[in-house]
């Protein structure tokens, strides 16, 4: 049974699949150590920060070339991005339901594809198009509990910006790393991002920072990792033969994410969250498999 489907499923695929995983428990981890041990998301930051600069540091190394890249305005760009969003993604994380945070980030391609026309003159397909009305349509329906006053359900509009602004985020990011690589290897690329986060992320924390148990420290370390397994299953399934086939499976980390929230959090998707976390895959995945 299991080379079967080995066969008819790409290698790349099972990176992308590997790397929604990690993902999905690398959120589970953050929302763990924020809700259970109280650390705040900056300090949760500047955890995964330190660990990924020891893994980037490492690999920079590894390849024999210089940290410090070349084009370092735009490094330095990418890396407070980069920061500033991650905040508010796991702010989101934090204060809403594991599906509904993970599915507002998968609002990224309506933002990457605006930033592509704008700055990297990239035209919009119709497919693109798509993505954006049917992303729209899912978000105006995921939030309409908060416009209902008998509703039992009531989304925070602090943490649904949050959310929004992250994918915003994301997707800048995304756009700034598109043009880096045509100056800067992908390590040098990553390695920015963790030396710049943990100081923007210490200095906003200030005197908020508390002392993490044994238990604490572990999650912590776990975001760290999970995230790392996260980039390298990306990383993998981008440069295989055929990552053009294993796009479309990224979006098994919004499924990830809602068994997570329903079997570790006690979280059940309401209805709401249902129909338009729905729309808003199936935007994303005309975006892509279209131009397939």
């Amino acid at each position: 049974m299991y080379a079967p489907l080995k066969n008819h499923v790409p290698i790349s695929a099972w990176y992308m699949m590997l790397s929604a995983l990690g993902f999905a428990l690398m959120a589970a981890c953050v929302k763990t150590a924020s809700t259970t041990y109280s650390i705040p998301v900056l300090e949760i930051v500047a955890a995964r920060a330190i660990v990924s600069a020891i893994i980037s540091y490492a690999d920079v190394k590894r390849k024999k070339i210089s940290i410090w890249g070349n084009n370092k305005p735009w490094l330095i760009a990418r890396g407070i991005v980069g920061a500033f969003a991650l905040m508010l993604v796991y702010y989101a994380v934090t204060t809403l339901p594991l599906a509904e945070a993970t599915i507002l980030q998968y609002l990224h391609p309506v933002f990457t594809a605006i930033l592509a026309l704008l700055f990297l003159k990239e035209n919009i397909q119709r497919s693109t198009i798509a993505c954006i009305v049917l992303s729209l349509l899912g978000l105006s329906i995921m939030i309409q509990p908060n416009f209902l006053p008998d509703s039992s359900t009531h989304y925070s509009w602090l943490s649904i910006a949050a959310g929004m602004l992250g994918a915003f985020g994301s997707a800048t990011a995304y756009v700034i790393v598109k043009k880096l690589t045509k100056t800067d290897d992908s390590s040098v690329i990553v390695f920015y991002f963790p030396i710049i986060a943990f100081p923007i992320s210490m200095v906003l924390l200030g005197s908020d920072f508390v002392l993490p148990s044994l238990a604490a420290t572990g999650v912590l370390v776990l975001v760290g990792i999970f995230t790392q397994i996260g980039q390298i299953g990306l990383t993998k399934a981008l440069h295989s033969s055929d990552a053009n086939k294993a796009t479309a499976y990224a979006y098994v980390q919004v499924i990830f994410s809602i068994f997570i929230g329903w079997v570790y959090f006690s979280e059940i998707p309401i209805i709401t969250t249902i129909i338009g976390g729905t729309c808003i895959m199936a935007g994303a995945l005309i975006n892509v498999l279209w131009k397939r």
